[in-house]
């Protein structure tokens, strides 16, 4: 589980601003799950070495963002596709298994995904009231559920792992929806790269707890 290390309450927009943002930030959500299927396709007969490889240099890609949002919008984008696509090499052999032992939940996953993130985006974006709340709870619930995920690792807790997976959702619902809110609240436009990492994260999480549900299901 990978989550963005910037999330933060910004103030409210101008509605041109709104939707120059939105669309920008929807663009590169776009470019970057375009360029993790393409590297997860090329990838899928790399070695689990360089999936962990993949996960480190993707972290390093979102802290160096960090330091170029202000400096460098090129620099930001280009980074964050590198994210995208270093993700993708590194869930390659994840998915790689799962395709092999469950084929139909990559698909379900992928559509419930596709429904969940506009679900929850839409709430977001609607919602006039500061989540900002929603969004440190969030994050701090997601603190809560790593910690019992290492404990999982250890321990054998019955019903554990599909209490993960649904607790995991709620709290990605409550991520999701802040960081819409976030492009509706933001009057910077070179936030853009950073709230479509948060965005394709939140994503990208949402797609590994479904499919964990879901290969469940069909196993």
């Amino acid at each position: 589980m990978i989550d963005s290390p910037f999330r933060s309450g910004t103030g409210p927009a101008s509605g041109a601003d709104t939707h120059t943002l939105f669309a920008k930030t929807m663009e590169y959500v776009a470019g970057t799950a375009g360029l993790f299927t393409l590297a997860a396709y090329l990838g899928r007969h790399l070695s689990s070495g360089w999936a962990f490889a993949g996960f480190i240099a993707a972290f390093a890609c979102l802290i160096a963002m960090h330091f170029t949002v202000r400096r460098s919008a090129s620099a930001s984008v280009s980074l964050l596709f590198a994210v995208g696509a270093l993700l993708g090499l590194a869930m390659s052999p994840t998915l790689v298994y799962y395709a092999s032992v469950s084929p139909h939940a990559l698909w379900q996953a992928g559509g419930a995904t596709a429904l969940f993130v506009a679900g929850c985006g839409c709430v977001g974006f609607a919602t006039r009231r500061d989540l900002s709340g929603v969004g440190r709870a969030s994050f701090w619930a997601l603190i809560v559920l790593i910690l019992f995920g290492i404990v999982m690792i250890f321990v054998n807790i019955p019903g554990g792992s599909l209490a993960y997976s649904i607790i995991g959702l709620v709290v990605f619902a409550g991520l999701t929806i802040f960081d819409f809110q976030r492009i509706r609240r933001s009057t910077d436009l070179e936030s853009a790269p950073l709230i479509a990492a948060s965005i394709f994260l939140d994503s990208l999480n949402v797609f590994l707890f479904f499919l964990r549900l879901f290969s469940r299901n069909n196993g």
